[in-house]
Formats: C-alpha cells, structure tokens, sequence
C-alpha cells in the first residue's frame, strides 16, 4: 500500500514509518518538524521508497498535495502536551481538533478512505472501571489535550458515517522505547544524568501508570488494520498491568546505577489532568491476535538505555 504518515518524524511516527518500510510499502511522511527529528528518519531517507514533505497541518494546498495518491492516511501528528496545555490552550485546538479536520478533508478532496488515528486513555478522564473498556461511560474531560482528542474522534465518526470512510481509532497508555522525547522517563533520566543523587517526583508517586512499547503499539496498529472490517473501529491499546511511578524511578535509577533521595511535589497527581489511575482494557485488540512483547518495566529499561546513549536529544528537543 501506500501510506500517508502524519508527525512521520516524531517517537510513533517514525517508528511506524520504518515498520512500513520493512513491510515493503510505499511511505509518504509529512512532519514540521516542530518536535520531530530528522535523525529519527535517517534510516526511511535511504529508502527509494519513502518520501518525506516538510509541511505544517494547518497548511491545506501543502496537506492536500502530499496526501495525494495514498491509500491509508495514519495521522499521528499533534501536541501532546499534557502538563502544560493550560498554559497555550489554544495549541490543542490547533494542532489537534483542526488539524484533524484538514487532514479529513484533504482525504475527502482527494477520495481517500481509510484512516488510522493515535487517540489516548486520556479521553476516559478520571475514569470509574477497570481495566478501562472501549465502550466505557466518558466523565468530564480533565485534560484540554484529552479533549481535542475527543473531537478528534468526534469528527472521524462523523466522517466515517456521513462520507463513506473507514476509520481506526486507537486509545493509547503512554508509550515508551527507543526516540522517545517527552514523558516521566526522559524528566527522569534527564534529572539523574545532571546529579543522581536526588529526584523530585510530582505527585505523590503513588499514581498508577500503565505503558506500552512502541513497537508493540505499531504491530497492534497493523494487526487492526489487517483484520478489522468493521467501519468504524476503536482499540485501547496498552499493557495487561499497571505500575506506580514510584517503582518506575525504582527501575530508572537501577538502570542508571544511582540510588537517589526521592522527594515529592505533594498531592495524587502531578499536575492537572494528570488522572491518578489509568489501566485500559485491551480484550478488543488481543482477540485479533495481538500481543504484547514487552513488559512495562522492560520498556522502561530500554527507554532509559536509548535515553543515556542518545542525550543529544535533551539540547535538540524542543517540545
């Protein structure tokens, strides 16, 4: 096939975008570039059969030209600023909620059918059952990254029934591994390097995370796509377990060799939007055959080994 890969330079993106290319499809990636890395690429460069376009979301006539021709459109790009969304609000209505809707209408100009979005656990909010089911009761939404993900969904549902689309919605827990550029572990990894004797934790470090590697999102991804017929299609795509943040920065210093004093921020969650439990219920996507390859804390330990061989991208990052 030939894909059409939104954020093809950030942490899912590229990672996906090198699986394609392993699978022998044609690859067109279109990134601005605003988190992503081109070193993430260096490998789908030299590929014949990638394409990279330099081009921001929010500009139609580039979208609508680089989107031609491509039979799935995975649209991975946003702003996944989380802790800080309070501060630039209208950045997830941007790069999220609008962005989302030019690049369905950019399928639709085009008569492109499929589209595989990266959703998130967030839009269950402070949830009240788990493990977390697809068809779980949604709260009031806690995050105004959550939010716009939430419309996001909004408008492909809407699409799906009203242009004749195919859409995959996948909820994911956070993911780790290699070229992962923001989240608790890179805060982590970035505060030993500079002096491992003490860590701050926001919170308490008694929230209760559950995470993913990155390549077992893709394979779940794939694994969708290859065996899903249904219209419409939504996955939680996470781990069967569960950790404290507590025993993360336990793994996290062990890995670094460093025992550090742990201090807390105070309080059951870190900042706002930050829910105190997330754990998703991934029956739907394990019943087409998909596992996972890793466990949490495995994850962990290879997200820190990349960190700690690849520190250039604490001065390169800027998201």
């Amino acid at each position: 096939m030939h894909a059409f890969v939104t954020g093809a330079a950030g942490f899912v993106g590229s990672n996906l975008v090198d699986r394609l290319l392993e699978l022998g499809h044609t690859v067109t990636g279109y990134d601005n570039f605003s988190t992503g890395h081109a070193a993430f690429l260096e490998s789908a460069t030299t590929n014949e059969k990638f394409r990279l376009v330099t081009g921001d979301l929010l500009d139609t006539e580039k979208l609508n030209s680089a989107i031609r021709g491509a039979d799935v459109v995975f649209h991975l790009a946003a702003n996944a600023d989380v802790r800080f969304g309070l501060e630039h609000p209208r950045k997830d209505l941007e790069q999220n909620t609008i962005a989302t809707f030019n690049v369905l209408e950019a399928m639709r100009a085009n008569g492109l059918g499929t589209i595989a979005f990266s959703s998130t656990g967030s839009v269950y909010g402070e949830a009240t059952v788990f493990p977390t089911p697809e068809d779980a009761p949604f709260p009031s939404q806690t995050s105004l990254y959550g939010a716009s993900k939430l419309a996001c969904e909004g408008l492909i549902s809407a699409y799906v029934e009203g242009y004749g689309m195919r859409g995959y919605i996948f909820r994911f827990v956070s993911l780790l591994a290699e070229r992962y550029t923001h989240g608790h572990v890179y805060d982590f990894v970035k505060s030993l390097l500079a002096d491992p004797s003490t860590l701050h934790v926001l919170g308490d470090g008694q929230q209760r995370k559950s995470y993913l590697h990155v390549s077992d999102c893709v394979s779940a991804i794939l694994t969708a796509l290859d065996h899903t017929e249904k219209r419409l299609a939504i996955f939680n795509l996470g781990a069967e377990e569960y950790c404290k943040i507590n025993d993360s920065a336990g793994w996290i210093a062990a890995r670094m060799g460093c025992n550090p004093r742990l201090t807390y921020s105070g309080g059951d969650r870190g900042w706002v939007g930050d829910n105190p439990f997330i754990f998703l219920d991934t029956k739907r996507i394990r019943a087409l055959g998909w596992r996972p390859e890793f466990s949490i804390q495995e994850s962990v330990e290879r997200t820190v080994d990349w960190l700690v061989g690849n520190q250039w991208v604490y001065s390169a990052h800027r998201g």
